[in-house]
């Protein structure tokens, strides 16, 4: 193949362009009708009672911690694989991230070892939906129950996947989705807030806009950001979100082509995913055996480059960013960020290319 295949791009079907010039024409370019269209169609979604859209991902988890008083002093158990969103928003709020090991096998926490980080400073939990599997949540819903602490469900990585049936970011107190341009659907930038109890939907609210209500202009309940998704973006979402059951057929035909061609294979682990989890992938990764592939992880990322196949590293564990982290070391974290390669994953990646990916990544064992 000649043509240079990325990670990850975007795919558009032609509404999205319909909906933006409305919006455009509308004139409503910040608030607008393509916003409340997209909360009323993800709160339905996902079977509760509100959601909020958000500038993104990031900033969604920025909301659920300011809406639990999440401050200095407190905890917040996170997992110590994982992209760190999560961990870098409870410093940015003065509080300090504790890290949990993850499942050797799925790469997402359970609840076992997120008991082991629980003190009587945590102040809530919050497992991260890793590449679109979906952790034990009724474990941790259980162990939270126990425990009095709420759960803030980072599914930016799995929108649209279930756990027993259940949408992915549905089970805890709050769930916070990213529409970041690799992500499942999107809107350039983008995220979302969901809950179904009314006072953390009103406290997000008003942290969205400046704390101000809408019914008053410049009185400041309280001191908010300026959280806002625009209305223009939303039309992306609106979009997108028309097509999403073709978008979920497309992520399962990746997936299914990948495991096909990679699952027999020695030297090389996929993520593992329980029986009671319905993955939608946001990108498929695998570990790679350090004695079939001596040269080692970024070794290969090179050597696919070298064939026009971008890839990328899993997470790195925050025991090798001391600079940034106080965390101890985390043997079974440090192991997955040392060898997870991440592959091309997007809605019109072809089953021929797929094969020439896992070709080439085959062809580099020793």
């Amino acid at each position: 193949m000649k043509q240079k295949i990325p990670w990850a791009k975007p795919v558009f079907t032609g509404l999205e362009r319909e909906f933006l010039v409305n919006a455009l024409e509308s004139t409503w370019v910040s608030g607008g009708p393509f916003l409340d269209r997209l909360e009323r169609d993800l709160a339905n979604y996902c079977k509760l009672e509100y959601a909020l859209t958000v500038s993104n991902g990031t900033a969604a988890l920025h909301m659920a911690y300011l809406a639990l008083g999440i401050g200095s002093g407190d905890e917040v158990v996170v997992p110590g694989f994982a992209f760190l969103a999560a961990a870098n928003i409870a410093l940015l709020v003065g509080a300090k991230p504790v890290f949990a090991e993850v499942d050797p096998k799925t790469w997402c926490m359970n609840a076992a070892q997120i008991e082991k980080c629980i003190t009587n400073r945590t102040k809530a939990i919050v497992p991260v939906h890793t590449y679109g599997n979906v952790c034990d949540m009724d474990d941790i819903l259980d162990l939270a129950a126990q425990k009095n602490l709420p759960v803030i469900e980072d599914a930016a990585e799995a929108f649209a996947s279930k756990y027993k049936g259940k949408p992915a970011g549905a089970m805890g107190d709050i769930g916070t989705f990213s529409f970041q341009a690799t992500k499942t659907i999107t809107t350039g930038e983008g995220g979302m807030v969901i809950t179904n109890q009314k006072e953390l939907y009103d406290k997000m609210a008003l942290y969205r806009s400046h704390g101000m209500l809408r019914k008053t202009y410049y009185w400041h309940e309280l001191p908010g950001h300026n959280f806002r998704l625009t209305n223009l973006q939303a039309a992306l979402g609106c979009a997108q979100f028309e097509n999403l059951e073709n978008i979920i057929r497309e992520r399962k035909r990746i997936h299914e082509k990948y495991i096909n061609c990679l699952s027999r294979n020695s030297g090389i682990s996929l993520q593992m995913f329980p029986l009671n989890v319905d993955p939608v992938l946001w990108a498929i990764a695998v570990k790679l055996d350090p004695r079939a592939y001596p040269q080692g992880r970024d070794r290969v990322i090179e050597q696919m480059k070298e064939e026009q196949i971008e890839t990328r590293p899993g997470f790195y564990a925050p025991s090798f960013m001391k600079h940034i982290y106080e965390c101890q070391k985390l043997p079974i974290c440090e192991e997955i960020s040392r060898q997870v390669i991440s592959l091309p994953t997007y809605v019109s990646l072809q089953n021929e290319q797929i094969e020439f990916v896992c070709q080439k990544l085959l062809a580099l064992k020793a």
